[in-house]
């Protein structure tokens, strides 16, 4: 059973009622965007999150402990080297006393809930991998939205995934899909994957009642948030980066979770860095819309 130790911040807000969004600190470490733009979107995200009304809450695993909330003196800790850990890892990271494990989507949701918080912010979830039907490599984040009561805010999924899967995954599974604002699944550094989402909302509010309403408790509730329209790439130009990407992955044996880091770093190079730039964009942007939707619930 996962027991996180709230920072002294997080835990009084928990205790009284008010608004907390938890993060991954995944992105942050040197797993995630190269230093020193971890270190910008760290303070960006908190600065976002503070802005709307909420207190942020980083989760990570430090010394074997569980956390979620960090202090500032804490900053160089997850900015650096890390072991990534999913929801599975946690247990392993806990035993062996991990230094530090970066959390992962399904990790800081398992957390989040473990400890009270009912939102969290992220770039973009995982999802089914392309060749799924042979590979059966389905992302642990779908399986985690799908059991934690959290509702999750990101600029959808990463773009190289099998979206349309996806998204049948996630009705499988019974999770709502939200677009914010938005007709369309956003595919991470571009704003329409060109699939719909079921349901738009509004506002905040809105998204506070679908996760009151929901008919399965234990369920999640996806918000997909389109990277800023100024900050997101050309749809046609990442689309062929994606296709020699992962032409590239296949060719080298990348597998599992090392795909994401390779592609990602593959997107870096052929956008001359202007992908950098955009995950920053987004992941600002999603704390933001996360601390207002924490603060409707709170509410």
């Amino acid at each position: 059973m996962i027991e996180p130790v709230a920072s002294a911040e997080v835990a009084t807000a928990v205790d009284e009622g008010r608004p907390v969004v938890a993060m991954e600190s995944t992105i942050f470490s040197h797993l995630g965007l190269p230093s020193p733009a971890n270190a910008e979107a760290l303070d960006r995200c908190r600065d976002a999150v503070r802005a709307a009304g909420a207190v942020p809450a980083v989760t990570a695993v430090l010394d074997g402990v569980v956390r979620i909330g960090l202090g500032d003196s804490e900053d160089e800790r997850i900015l650096g080297p890390a072991r990534k850990v999913a929801e599975r890892d946690i247990a392993v990271a806990v035993a062996q006393s991990w230094d530090f494990g970066a959390t992962t989507v399904s990790a800081s949701v398992a957390i989040a809930h473990a400890a009270g918080v009912a939102v969290f912010a992220t770039g973009g979830i995982g999802g089914v991998h392309r060749g799924a039907e042979l590979t059966g490599d389905v992302s642990a984040d779908l399986d985690a939205l799908a059991h934690h009561p959290v509702v999750t805010v990101s600029a959808g999924a990463k773009a190289f995934l099998d979206l349309a899967r996806t998204l049948e995954y996630l009705e499988t599974v019974g999770v709502p899909v939200l677009g914010w604002r938005h007709d369309w699944f956003p595919a991470f550094y571009s704003r329409s994957s060109g699939l719909p989402v079921p349901h738009r909302v509004e506002t905040a509010s809105e998204v506070a009642g679908v996760l009151a309403a929901r008919s399965r408790q234990n369920t999640g509730v996806l918000v997909g948030v389109p990277v800023p329209e100024a900050d997101a790439l050309d749809a046609d130009e990442l689309s062929a980066v994606l296709t020699a990407a992962l032409s590239d992955a296949d060719a080298a044996g990348v597998v599992g979770a090392a795909v994401t880091p390779f592609v990602l770093d593959r997107i870096g190079r052929a956008t001359e860095g202007r992908s950098v730039p955009a995950n920053l964009a987004l992941a600002e942007n999603n704390a933001r819309v996360a601390a207002d939707i924490a603060v409707a619930i709170a509410r």
